[in-house]
């Protein structure tokens, strides 16, 4: 039978792209955007700066941002590794849309991509462009093809049976097979592509979006870690002796870090604690910090694994404590 072999799970905020000069610029964007607290309560940049540890405006200087950041280049690089030295026949990648795939018009809570092919482009979404400064769109530009779009390999056989199997066993995922016209991937799969697996000869993936961002559908964690059962199950079902592995692209807690919390999902991975992972505070998990709900996905999914290596780096990148919490895993 087929079998998740290995899981893992990675940051992809455009952070990680940024060089050590651009670093303190997100200064810049983050003065703008909107916060929440640890609580999940609005807030703005100016409050969480005026109670932010005074011990911060030294931990931001651009020679810690370039250690931390040296960090975590060598923590990618280690994943990718493990990625494409695994034999893996499939690569399964649970991850998030925000207003790329799926908008407004209907927003599913899971959906499963099965075409034969999805496509990276090299444009850029407009909201992008309207929201934030050149050197931001720039950066945000190296999750996608650098002169044309490319049809990166997609598992359909794989991708069709997870849509049947899950269908007959209480999920009902919304069925995508193309993109809409002249649009690619979201950046949560391309981060995927350009930046961990092998571009010359690239795993074929299948595209599992959940709506971790937007209201009033978000999936609920434990539905969440259910669905990653379901998945393990539902490749275990999967004619041949396929070699799959599982990844979940985003998180973990931004725009304001919170080390606390991504550590205790982090032991919770590791204890393969599952009453924790599922009974996450939902108050928590708006925003950025949504994407934890991937790598609850993942968890499920590699539950008869052991998390044997994960480095974690709390990436702030302002006087405030605002940030990513930097996270990268691998399960076997």
């Amino acid at each position: 039978m087929a079998k998740i072999v290995l899981g893992a799970g990675s940051s992809h905020t455009p952070m990680l792209l940024a060089s050590d000069e651009t670093l303190p610029r997100f200064l810049e964007t983050d003065q703008k955007i909107k916060h929440r607290d640890k609580e999940g309560r609005p807030t703005t940049y100016a409050e969480l700066l005026e109670k932010a540890d005074p011990k911060m405006a030294a931990m931001t200087a651009p020679a810690e941002l370039a250690a931390r950041q040296n960090k975590v280049r060598a923590a990618m690089a280690h994943l990718g590794k493990v990625l494409n030295s695994s034999s893996l026949d499939a690569l399964i990648v649970m991850s998030d849309d925000q207003d790329e795939a799926y908008l407004e018009d209907a927003r599913p809570t899971f959906a499963i991509y099965y075409g034969d092919t999805i496509l990276n482009s090299n444009e850029q979404h407009e909201q992008y462009r309207r929201r934030f400064p050149e050197w931001y769109v720039k950066n945000r530009q190296g999750f996608f093809e650098e002169s044309k779009p490319r049809a990166y390999p997609v598992d359909a056989k794989l991708a069709m049976h997870l849509i049947d199997w899950l269908m007959e066993h209480g999920f009902d995922p919304v069925a995508s097979k193309r993109m809409r016209e002249g649009e690619g991937e979201g950046h949560g799969m391309a981060y995927v592509h350009r930046r961990l697996l092998d571009e010359a000869k690239p795993i074929p993936i299948v595209p599992i979006f959940l709506n971790t961002y937007f209201p009033p559908n978000q999936p609920r964690p434990r539905r969440c870690y259910e669905l990653g059962q379901a998945i393990r199950k539902a490749v275990e079902s999967f004619p041949g002796d396929g070699r799959i592995g599982i990844v979940a692209s985003g998180g973990l807690s931004h725009f304001l870090v919170d080390e606390d919390f991504d550590r205790a999902i982090l032991k919770a991975c590791a204890d393969k604690d599952a009453k924790f992972l599922q009974s996450l505070p939902r108050n928590k998990l708006h925003a950025g910090s949504s994407e934890i709900l991937n790598w609850v996905g993942v968890a499920g999914a590699a539950e008869h694994l052991d998390l044997n290596w994960f480095e974690y780096v709390p990436g702030y990148r302002t006087p405030a404590g605002t940030g990513t919490g930097l996270s990268f895993a691998t399960w076997v």
